[in-house]
C-alpha cells in the first residue's frame, strides 16, 4: 500500500491531468466554434443625428475548411449594418479567399473600412505558442507570400470596402457622412502614422459626421497618433482577446503594448486630455497551428453609435 503522501500526490496530479485535459477538449473542441456578437452602444454621432449600426470584424484568419466560421458570418448580414470595419487578419491559409467569399458575399454592397494584418501578406507558419508569453511575437526571417492583390480586389471592387492602410476616405452610411483614416499592421512595424495628418486636413475639409481611426494592431503609439488625429471613435484587433484567458483575471497576453485590461472589449483610450471611444475585437479565428480558444469566444461586435447627449433621432 502506497503511504498517504503518496495517494494525496498521486490525487492532485491526477485531478490536474483531469482538469488540464477538460480544459484542453473544451478549447480545441468546442469554444473554438461558440461565435458570439457582442453588443455596445456607443454615444459618439451629433446631437440629432439617427443612429448608424456598425459591424467590426476581425481576425478571420480563414482557411477554405471552416464552412462553420464561414455560414456564422454570412449570416451576421441579417443585423442589417449601416457600415462594415474590418481590422484585418482575413486570411489564415494561401486559400483563405475562397472561404472569405463564402462568408462575406452577403455584405457584399454595406459600405466599410479594411486595414491590413499580417496574416493578410503572408501564410501562418508553426510556432511554439509558449513564445506568445515573453513577450510581442517577432517577424518570421522567412514567409510565405500571400496573394494580397486578389484580396484588396475582393475588398474593394467586388465588396466595395475602402482600403484605410496609411490612408483616409469616406463613405454615406445610414444618412452620415463617415470620414476614417487607417494603418497597415503596426505589429511588423508597417504603419506611416506621419502621413496622416496632411491625409486628415484633407478629409476634414469634407465635413464628416463622424470620424473613426482603423488599426489592425492597438500600440500605443497609434491610439496615441489617432486621438490626436481627430478620432471620434477608435477599432482595433490583432490580440485575439488574449486567446486563452484565464476566468476572474481576463488575458495574459496581447501580443502588442496595450494594457491586458483592454485587451478585449469596448473601453476609452485617453492622449492629452482627450477621451475616444476604443473596441478592441477579439477577432473570430485562430491560427491553423493554434486551434484554440479559452475562456475568449470567437466574435464580431455590432456597435450601435448614437448622439453623445443620448438625443435620439426624431
Amino acid at each position: 500500500m502506497p503511504a498517504a503522501s503518496t495517494r494525496t500526490a498521486l490525487t492532485v496530479l491526477g485531478t490536474v491531468g483531469a482538469v488540464g485535459a477538460g480544459a484542453a477538449i473544451w478549447g480545441i473542441g468546442i469554444e473554438r466554434y461558440l461565435f458570439t456578437v457582442r453588443f455596445h452602444e456607443v454615444p459618439v454621432l451629433p446631437d440629432g443625428a439617427a443612429p448608424i449600426r456598425v459591424l467590426h470584424l476581425s481576425d478571420a484568419h480563414m482557411a477554405p475548411w471552416q464552412h462553420r466560421k464561414q455560414r456564422w458570418i454570412a449570416a451576421l448580414a441579417e443585423l442589417q449594418p449601416d457600415l462594415i470595419v474590418n481590422t484585418g487578419d482575413n486570411m489564415g491559409h494561401d486559400d483563405g479567399l475562397r472561404g472569405l467569399r463564402a462568408a462575406y458575399d452577403p455584405l457584399r454592397g454595406i459600405p466599410g473600412f479594411f486595414v491590413h494584418g499580417s496574416n493578410d501578406h503572408a501564410s501562418p507558419s508553426p510556432r511554439n505558442p509558449f513564445k506568445y508569453f515573453l513577450g510581442p511575437s517577432k517577424a518570421e526571417p522567412t514567409w510565405e507570400p500571400l496573394d494580397t492583390q486578389a484580396l484588396d480586389r475582393y475588398l474593394t471592387d467586388e465588396l466595395g470596402w475602402l482600403d484605410l492602410n496609411n490612408r483616409t476616405g469616406s463613405v454615406d452610411a445610414g444618412g452620415l457622412r463617415v470620414g476614417a483614416f487607417g494603418v497597415s499592421d503596426a505589429h511588423r512595424g508597417w504603419d506611416r502614422l506621419e502621413v496622416l495628418p496632411e491625409q486628415v486636413e484633407a478629409l476634414r475639409a469634407g465635413a464628416p459626421d463622424l470620424t473613426i481611426g482603423v488599426t489592425h494592431a492597438p500600440y500605443r503609439r497609434v491610439l496615441d497618433d489617432f486621438v490626436d488625429l481627430g478620432a471620434d471613435v477608435v477599432f482595433a484587433g490583432h490580440t485575439h482577446g488574449g486567446q486563452v484567458r484565464v476566468p476572474g483575471f481576463g488575458a495574459l497576453v496581447a501580443n502588442c503594448d496595450i494594457p491586458l485590461k483592454q485587451a478585449r472589449g469596448l473601453s476609452e483610450w485617453t492622449h492629452l486630455g482627450r477621451t475616444v471611444p476604443l473596441n478592441v475585437s477579439a477577432g473570430l479565428g485562430h491560427s491553423i497551428y493554434a486551434p484554440v480558444r479559452f475562456a475568449c469566444r470567437p466574435e464580431a461586435s455590432l456597435l450601435t453609435l448614437i448622439p453623445r447627449r443620448g438625443q435620439q433621432h426624431p
